[in-house]
């Protein structure tokens, strides 16, 4: 008996120890601001079998509230929610929501990841069955709290992004993209939508953003990743991964951007006209890798997933064969929001926005909070300045600071950005089921974005060598003022 007791001794210490070295994980070498911005510091990849956990676990905030940047007060705009993602708001002030959750799914890498990942969704707050829903909030007097609340649409796949114009509605869920009439003002939608697309559903990402082109011809969808670096095969990531753009005239659908693991908040930038996004990238290189990022959107622009990230750094996991001249053609990602943060939801400055003269022309980002980063990242509200040009710059400010409390847990999870019709922005927060209410009291209104305008490039009439450098040093017939 003795023996058998110092063999079960032994056997707990080494499990206890084991144990031990799965959950301490991957600590961060560097600060979050390290590996932010327009130059963030790149640490040595360290690929993980077994990945770095660290879930902070929802409690909630009862009397309390997120604490706001100097300058800013908070309060809930609307409470007793369920699982409240996507916001929209309409022209006349109405929010609508997006109560979601993820549809039933297999997540990539098979029945151990699932079962883990089901613990780790759980404990997160992401557990919860998906309420289908779509929720009208309207704060008719205007005293920045909804007052009146009626459901639109119940029974719906897991809705996400949302359009409105011309009396229609456009809805994204994880597998279709819809079109309903609907009334602005109608606290009901009764009749049956028409299927605009079929989309891969579930997998990894559930969540499909819209945004309509500024004249309303063109949406736009954003679509995550079945996987983490496509361990699932490539043939799971068909039409995923990618931003569809979608001819509402025509109704055919192309490629617009690929090669974004997981594209979230969609948004046009004021200054340029250009489509920007934020962009959760991969997991599973240890805690500094790799930042999540807010870019622009050319057509036909590639972001190298899963192949490579931030242009030409080869992932040496994957082992799906890699395009050929995949490096010459892919692009720098322009600002990192950190590694494992979880950027979701955008929303520039716009005319009316009352945040401050210093949060007056740039970007606002819902940081969801990492589950895989030690100590953990993201959980707040950041604005991104932009300058003159339409770029960004700095680092992101904070507007409302870490929602994390003691111990190992969270008040609750910032997720989507959408401004009221007074001017102030609204954060959904999903596992704190409340809608909260951002102002600078006393901000004058932000003045309408001037579109950049500038002379065009002279048209290249020769070619003298590279012609990669032509724009360089172009010849003398081509400087401004020779024709």
């Amino acid at each position: 008996m003795k023996k058998i007791a110092l063999g079960l001794l032994a056997l707990i210490i080494i499990l206890t120890v084991a144990g031990w070295w799965v959950l301490r994980g991957d600590p961060a070498q560097y600060s979050v601001a390290q590996v932010t911005g327009l130059d963030p510091v790149f640490a040595e990849p360290d690929p993980q079998t077994i990945p770095t956990v660290e879930v902070a676990k929802p409690v909630g905030w009862g009397e309390g509230a997120p604490q706001a940047a100097e300058g800013f007060t908070v309060s809930r705009f609307a409470t007793g929610l369920e699982h409240p993602r996507v916001i929209y708001a309409m022209p006349n002030g109405d929010i609508l929501v997006a109560e979601a959750n993820a549809p039933e799914r297999v997540v990539a890498g098979g029945g151990i990841t699932n079962f883990v990942a089901g613990i780790l969704f759980s404990r997160a707050g992401a557990g919860v069955p998906s309420p289908d829903k779509v929720v009208l909030l309207r704060d008719a007097d205007g005293d920045g709290a909804a007052e009146a609340r009626s459901v639109l649409l119940q029974g719906v796949a897991s809705p996400s992004g949302m359009a409105w114009r011309d009396g229609k509605l456009y809805l994204a869920t994880h597998d279709g993209v819809w079109r309903y009439d609907y009334a602005e003002g109608a606290t009901s939608i009764t009749g049956k939508p028409e299927r605009l697309m079929t989309l891969p559903g579930g997998g990894n990402h559930w969540m499909r953003n819209l945004v309509l082109s500024p004249d309303g011809t063109h949406l736009y969808v954003a679509v995550g990743s079945a996987s983490n670096i496509g361990e699932g095969g490539m043939d799971k990531e068909d039409g995923r991964a990618a931003i569809h753009e979608l001819d509402l005239t025509t109704g055919e659908s192309r490629i617009y951007a690929s090669g974004l693991r997981n594209p979230n908040g969609l948004d046009w930038n004021p200054w340029t006209g250009e489509l920007w996004v934020t962009v959760n990238e991969r997991d599973m290189l240890g805690s500094d890798l790799v930042p999540d990022y807010l870019t622009n959107v050319p057509i036909g622009v590639n972001y190298g997933w899963p192949w490579v990230y931030w242009k030409d750094v080869v992932d040496e996991r994957v082992t799906a064969p890699m395009p050929l001249y995949l490096t010459d053609y892919t692009r720098k990602p322009e600002y990192a929001l950190g590694p494992h943060v979880a950027a979701l939801g955008l929303a520039f400055t716009q005319e009316g926005s009352r945040m401050g003269t210093g949060f007056s022309h740039g970007a606002f980002i819902a940081r969801h909070g990492s589950w895989n980063r030690k100590p953990p990242s993201g959980y707040d509200l950041v604005y991104v300045a932009f300058d003159e040009r339409g770029n960004p710059e700095g680092l992101p400010k904070p507007v409302l600071k870490s929602f994390l409390a003691d111990k190992g847990e969270t008040h609750g999870r910032p997720t989507w950005v959408a401004w009221d019709k007074t001017g102030a922005l609204l954060l959904s927060d999903d596992t704190a089921n409340t809608i909260w209410r951002i102002e600078a009291p006393g901000a004058a209104p932000a003045a309408a974005p001037k579109r950049n305008a500038g002379a065009r490039l002279p048209p290249q009439r020769e070619l003298n060598g590279d012609p990669a450098q032509a724009f360089d040093n172009p010849p003398a017939d081509l400087l401004p003022g020779s024709f």
